[in-house]
């Protein structure tokens, strides 16, 4: 190893690399209904089967969970375990009208790849496994047993991991490539809920796509009424067949500012004409801030930022209206004061509140050995010395088990494109990123 160069070597496989990342952006991999032995859907049993089958070539040694729910490969010998935990499931791309290009083929274009899963996280995932596979084929031996754990749940209910933790041996270390470099050090707690009410009559109404998604659309049955409407508050929307289709603009809900939220806009249009009902007065009245102030008052801390808030979806129909929201709430703030205010706010309007998911926050030490580890393997390939670890609203497999770092594939002024129309990666960042694992795996899993 002492002449090698990881450059190079980057450079000679990563046509291998964009053939195998096209087979996985290839499966459309958002959750799905059950279907034969794909608990979650034929598109990520397929993501699943073709992620094993390239670890398998590579001379990793693959494992499926018999339910479905995950897989594993892994090589090397000893008792410790280093875990690389990444997943293949992805948000939905169904307004592929929105797209420049198929987004589940995958289409080098202006020095990026595009296509759904490049950055979040099929890519990512590759890129580590790649760089293990070229220490590999470059002699490197391993001090430890590495294990590549690919989840199939995570931008929804996380029962991949779930189960992996139920049922397998969990790695003493680790990192998961679904983040920013250098890497996160807090990760803000994100709860989810299901806001009901009953009321008899209610527009017909329904918008969003997930609850980790600012909505880029939402509609209702097509009048001239709300047309006009949307006209005079200057909104677009699109009419498809007899519904009225508002237009927004899709963000991670760690950051719906970015957004443009089309189910407010919409509820918004439908008050003007007239229309009445709790749910609509609850979204106008309390729901309409991406940081919760009118619910929540301002809420901060000085380790990871504001409270987000974030509408998803909407579900109305005469007799049960339903509105999905996702929040993120600072490191120090108590997940019970958010419970109370949800509910406090949501009183008056005769709606009920129930919780739909739950992931606790994260806050890492800065000092501890693998952190300086990872850190001393990014400022090595990249030169950078003075960007610092980061917190995050969004929600990473940090969170799942201990001593696991949310660590990369994005670079520090990359533009973040996951969950929206047109998701891609810079070519170079993405070989970049490639470079830093095998730096990384090099300090930590390579002997010396």
């Amino acid at each position: 190893m002492k002449n090698f160069d990881a450059k190079a070597a980057v450079e000679s496989n990563f046509p291998k690399y964009k053939a195998d990342l096209a087979g996985l952006v290839s499966a459309n991999s958002k959750n799905a209904p059950a279907s034969g032995k794909a608990p979650l859907g034929e598109g990520i049993q397929q993501a699943l089967e073709t992620a094993l089958d390239i670890a398998g070539k590579c001379g990793l040694k693959t494992t499926i969970d018999p339910e479905g729910y995950y897989g594993y490969a892994e090589i090397g010998e000893g008792k410790e375990l280093f875990g690389v935990l990444g997943h293949l499931d992805v948000v939905p791309a169904d307004d592929v009208e929105s797209w420049n290009t198929p987004p589940f083929e995958l289409t080098e274009k202006d020095g990026k790849l595009f296509g759904r899963g490049v950055i979040d996280d099929k890519g990512p995932m590759l890129a580590a496994l790649y760089a293990l596979k070229i220490l590999l084929d470059n002699g490197a031996k391993l001090n430890r047993r590495v294990r590549f754990i690919f989840c199939t749940d995570e931008e929804s209910l996380w029962r991949g991991v779930k189960r992996y933790i139920e049922k397998e041996e969990h790695p003493t270390q680790g990192f998961t490539p679904d983040a920013d470099f250098p890497l996160l050090y807090a990760e803000k707690g994100l709860v989810e809920y299901n806001l009901i009410a009953n009321d008899a009559e209610a527009i017909d109404f329904t918008g969003g796509s997930a609850l980790n998604a600012v909505p880029a659309k939402a509609s209702v049955p097509y009048t001239d009424e709300i047309a006009a409407a949307m006209d005079s508050l200057g909104y677009e929307y699109t009419k498809d067949a007899d519904r009225l289709i508002a237009k927004g603009k899709a963000a991670h809900a760690m950051v719906p500012e970015k957004g443009v939220n089309a189910i407010l806009r919409l509820t918004e249009a439908a008050l003007k004409t007239g229309e009445t009902g709790s749910m609509l007065k609850f979204l106008t009245e309390k729901a309409n801030d991406p940081f919760g102030k009118s619910i929540f008052g301002d809420v901060s801390d000085s380790v990871s930022g504001q409270l987000k808030f974030n509408v998803g979806l909407v579900n109305f129909k005469p007799g049960k209206q339903t509105i999905g929201v996702d929040i993120r709430f600072p490191v120090t703030y108590e997940k019970e004061k958010v419970d109370k205010a949800l509910e406090k706010a949501a009183e008056p309007y005769g709606v009920r509140v129930e919780q739909f998911d739950y992931l606790r926050p994260v806050y890492i030490d800065v000092n501890t050995p693998l952190v300086k580890m990872f850190m001393q393997a990014y400022r090595e390939v990249t030169g950078d010395m003075k960007t610092e670890p980061i917190s995050t609203g969004g929600a990473t497999f940090a969170r799942s088990m201990e001593n696991i770092i949310a660590f990369g594939a994005l670079l520090p002024g990359a533009e973040k494109s996951e969950h929206q129309p047109n998701e891609h990666v810079a070519v170079a960042d993405i070989k970049k990123a490639m470079e830093i694992y095998i730096r990384a795996f090099q300090l930590l899993v390579v002997k010396a």
